[in-house]
């Protein structure tokens, strides 16, 4: 297996490296556009992040807005079970390495996602066994991989989405087995394989007061009574254009008088497609008040969109209809969200010229997430899972391959129908 790791990481490195590259020759010109997102998010000691896979890494276009615009990244499903640990005591870290090494090279902070999530489990994570072993088959994983990414993950999501809509706590696995004692050992364990990372809860339809976030909010403070490590919770912020919760900020003050920080670390706002002027702008509205809601309150310390522009976008895939949900289109231009950022930081924007179009593009067909179980949606919306290609170029068949729930290979094309990988 470490063989195997070594030669994933070594491919992996070449990908980046070679993107690097790539990005550094046309760079320059489209930083120089202004003040970034970036800098203004800098200048007032915030956070803001963008989810990123190894796919991403390999798209110049992707790295030019990221580069510039961003000050922290989140692993996507690089950093999940399924890809870290697809086998019993066997580790794979080389994708997630990749971006954690893409963080280093450019100055970003790391966000870890996820250690323990009801969701892309590898079968054998659930065989039948007893709860001490099972037990131990969490503290082992956490251990491994907190362990690993020690000194460069600032903070971790330990524990993803446990919650049902009502505030009860989800039967997954662990709860079934372990009952909610699960979360202390995740915790626990993490914070004695890296002490220096902040231990995140996260989930999602958390952002306003409600049963789901006030069962959050009283998991955490009977972890706290028991003496359990922890230090904040995520508030994902999947939200629908116009529905901002009135009582956000109200709930971010809440978690954080208990002495915890809060981030927004999973935003898009999504519109039903085609997206025309006026919602649009309530996008921008919107994502200036989850912002400005997040920078008015001193223990709420970043935000992380879900994602850069609409062709690393998770909703198209799973919400249809929807779409336009992120700061950057399908062109890579500014959405009106983007100034909206900027001035709820207490910045001017200066809006950034697209990158050029590069001469190499990278065709891929997983978004960041590949697994709806669980996800409580909204309305009569319909979730579903489809798989598109991040770019419309006739290349052989990038699709998912059966039993995989992660990107495994991508075509790189110089023109249609030219395609290595």
């Amino acid at each position: 297996m470490k063989h195997r790791s070594w030669t994933r990481h070594a491919r992996t490195a070449g990908v980046v490296a070679a993107a690097i590259a790539l990005v550094a020759a046309v760079l320059p010109a489209f930083a120089a556009a202004g003040q970034t997102l970036a800098q203004v998010a800098t200048a007032r000691g915030f956070h803001i992040g963008t989810a990123a896979g190894v796919r991403n890494l390999a798209s110049s276009q992707w790295r030019q807005v990221a580069d510039t615009q961003f000050n922290s990244v989140t692993m996507g499903n690089e950093g999940k079970w399924d890809a870290t640990e697809p086998t019993q005591g066997q580790f794979d870290f080389a994708a997630a390495d990749a971006i954690a090494d893409y963080a280093a090279a450019t100055g970003k902070r790391l966000r870890g996602h996820t250690l323990v999530w009801h969701s892309q489990l590898p079968a054998w994570v659930s065989t039948d066994r007893t709860a001490a072993a099972q037990r131990q088959v969490l503290i082992d994983h956490v251990t491994a991989e907190a362990s690993h990414f020690a000194g460069r993950a600032a903070q971790w999501d330990v524990v993803n989405e446990p919650f049902n809509e009502d505030g009860t706590l989800r039967s997954s696995v662990w709860l079934q087995r372990l009952g909610e004692s699960y979360i202390a050992d995740a915790l626990t364990a993490a914070r004695a394989a890296d002490p220096a990372a902040k231990l995140f809860i996260n989930d999602y339809n958390v952002e306003g007061v409600n049963a789901k976030s006030t069962g959050l909010y009283n998991l955490v403070q009977r972890l706290q009574a028991a003496g359990v490590p922890i230090d904040g919770v995520g508030l994902q912020a999947h939200l629908i254009v116009g529905q901002v919760p009135s009582t956000l900020r109200q709930n971010i003050e809440r978690f954080t008088a208990l002495g915890l920080k809060v981030e927004i670390t999973e935003l898009d706002v999504r519109i039903p497609l085609p997206a025309d002027t006026a919602e649009l702008t309530q996008q921008a509205s919107d994502y200036r008040a989850v912002v400005g809601a997040c920078a008015a309150v001193a223990g709420c310390t970043g935000v992380t969109t879900w994602g850069v522009g609409e062709v690393d976008s998770w909703i198209p895939a799973f919400f249809p209809g929807y779409g336009a949900a992120l700061l950057f289109d399908e062109q890579w231009r500014a959405r009106p969200a983007y100034t909206a950022v900027v001035e709820a930081l207490g910045g001017t924007a200066t809006v950034p010229d697209p990158p050029a179009v590069p001469s190499l593009v990278t065709v891929a067909a997983y978004p960041f997430e590949t697994g709806l179980a669980g996800w409580g949606s909204r309305g009569s919306e319909v979730t579903t899972q489809v798989t598109t290609a991040a770019q419309a170029v006739s290349c052989p068949p990038a699709g998912p391959r059966p039993g995989r729930a992660r990107p495994a290979r991508s075509w790189t094309c110089s023109a249609p129908g030219s395609c290595t990988r």
